[in-house]
């Protein structure tokens, strides 16, 4: 059962799951953001207009995520590949995932390639990469 302190980030659970998954083993934490160190970086690797490039602490990166839903609906995620780094607590993962923009109805699909780096068993750092095209693509 989904905790309901999470609810509205439920648009993200395809994403969410395929992460755990991916750390499974190496991180604590029973949410996605319970995994989160509250001083966590993360680091977006490709520009929107008005989306930052980067973001300190899990609940910045919460408060971040809150409205993913208004915009986007995941309904999965696979293709997972777990690459463990020769850096310590460095693991780059790999995935897709899939969706369609609330407003427009268009399939979202897309490819990311996250490096997260693990401290304690948390997250502390997280880089992403995707393909910027296709989400921009889905939504206009």
């Amino acid at each position: 059962m989904r905790d309901p302190a999470y609810a509205a980030f439920s648009a993200l659970d395809p994403f969410f799951d395929i992460v755990r998954q991916g750390l499974a083993g190496l991180i604590d934490g029973d949410h996605y953001f319970d995994t989160i160190a509250p001083d966590a970086v993360f680091e977006f690797r490709y520009r929107f207009p008005g989306y930052p490039t980067k973001v300190v602490g899990r609940e910045a990166l919460m408060a971040l995520y809150a409205g993913y839903g208004e915009g986007m609906a995941l309904h999965g995620a696979d293709a997972l590949v777990v690459n463990i780094s020769q850096t310590p607590g460095v693991v780059i993962l790999e995935c897709e995932v899939q969706g369609n923009a609330v407003g427009s109805g268009k399939l979202y699909e897309n490819r990311f390639i996250s490096v997260v780096t693990i401290e304690d068993r948390k997250i502390v750092g997280w880089r992403d990469y995707m393909d910027s095209l296709a989400a921009m693509s889905s939504l206009t």
